[in-house]
């Protein structure tokens, strides 16, 4: 698999997918009723950099960025979004973006990453412990899951 910065021309092979997990209202705490123009903004703003996994076929199966999540005198900590296809989970496509993600951050200057709002139930709370990030803290029920009703949004971090 390649992985690589995103170029503009990439946002309609990252769309398709981005809407199916935004929309399933799952794991991110954005509006699942987000519409493609919003979205692009979003994802692709210019004060990100983003990134694509191709396959062997050419084919975009996942997405990062990698943006400061402060500013000023904290801009030196980092946030990251990660959305795989769904088609294309439990492959090991996240581990190897978020791998590359972080390996970018570090050389980037940045000292450690946070996630702001990782939904409880998210798969990827296991990949992102695995990675070396801790809990620092949960929101109890801010979160309304589609099945499971209100659950938290832990606050991770991890040193670079």
């Amino acid at each position: 698999m390649l992985i690589r910065e995103a170029s503009p021309g990439d946002w309609p092979r990252i769309w398709p997918f981005w809407h199916r997990v935004v929309a399933a209202g799952e794991t991110y705490a954005w509006d699942p009723g987000t519409s493609e123009e919003a979205a692009r903004d979003l994802w692709m703003n210019p004060a990100k950099q983003v990134y694509v996994v191709e396959d062997d076929t050419g084919a975009v199966v996942a997405s990062a960025y990698l943006t400061p999540n402060y500013g000023g005198p904290a801009a030196r900590i980092a946030n990251a979004g990660f959305m795989v296809d769904p088609d294309r989970t439990g492959r090991g496509v996240g581990r190897l973006l978020a791998e590359h993600v972080l390996t970018e951050a570090r050389d980037a200057g940045y000292r450690g990453m946070v996630f702001n709002a990782v939904v409880e139930t998210n798969p990827a709370v296991a990949l992102w412990t695995s990675l070396g990030f801790t809990v620092l803290g949960t929101v109890p029920g801010a979160f309304d899951h589609p099945r499971h009703g209100p659950v938290g949004l832990h606050i991770m971090y991890r040193a670079l």
